[in-house]
């Protein structure tokens, strides 16, 4: 919970709580526990085993049956603070999902596979720095948080795991669907300068340097070499993809 660094006022989302183990740690650091569980058996007894383990606690816990991707607006007070152990194959695309939909999340601290939160967390010009890491970035200051191995899990997993932080800031100026658009098509191609990787983007390798001069970038250079700030000028120069 201090790597949290949660406040006794913080309403907590919790993703895939299982039987609880986290949750249960998470109830006495918060003013309120939502736990989103996909999984009906595990959604209709986590409440009991709250109410079985912290009776003193069991108000504060929400729990939604519901899958963390679909989810388009939660009961109660607005959540704060992401903590959660999500699921390798999602984590991603749940993380990125619960930050568009909920502004009002300030903080995340999440558990991922290793190589994912490496990803997460690696900056412009380093070998694991792509898709994942730049649409983080748009959200917040994304950091390591340290790493966890495979034995303290049962089952123990065929993979070790990391934890991964992020902070909330403004993102940079521009539209967060266009310079994902943009992203995308860089990453599709990273081998690639960004000239030819965005031709189709752009509609022709000249029409994408032609963007890519707009905004200061060179165009022989990679996708990425670029931080979300970048991305995120270019995509406000470039008009609409063709």
């Amino acid at each position: 919970m201090r790597t949290a660094g949660l406040r006794p006022d913080d309403v907590v989302l919790e993703v895939g709580p299982g039987l609880g183990s986290l949750t249960l740690g998470l109830l006495p650091a918060a003013a309120r526990v939502t736990a989103v569980e996909i999984d009906e058996r595990l959604a209709v007894r986590l409440p009991r085993t709250v109410a079985e383990r912290r009776p003193d606690l069991a108000d504060r816990l929400t729990v939604v049956r519901e899958d963390a991707l679909r989810v388009r607006e939660l009961p109660g007070p607005p959540p704060t603070a992401l903590v959660a152990n999500l699921p390798y194959n999602v984590a991603v695309p749940v993380l990125l999902h619960l930050l568009e939909l909920l502004p009002t999340l300030d903080r995340a601290l999440i558990l991922v596979q290793a190589e994912v939160a490496e990803r997460l967390a690696a900056g412009p010009g380093t070998a694991a720095y792509g898709i994942p890491s730049v649409k983080a970035a748009w959200y917040g200051e994304v950091r390591r948080a340290g790493n966890v191995g495979r034995r303290v899990f049962w089952p123990e997993p065929n993979v070790d795991s990391g934890l991964v932080s992020l902070v909330r800031r403004p993102p940079p100026p521009g539209d967060r669907a266009a310079t994902f658009a943009v992203v995308d098509a860089a990453f599709a191609m990273r081998r690639k300068g960004l000239r030819a990787a965005l031709a189709r983007w752009a509609g022709s390798p000249a029409a994408a340097e032609a963007r890519l001069r707009a905004a200061g970038i060179d165009p022989a250079i990679r996708g990425e070499q670029l931080s979300v700030t970048d991305f995120a000028r270019l995509a406000a120069v470039g008009g609409e993809p063709a």
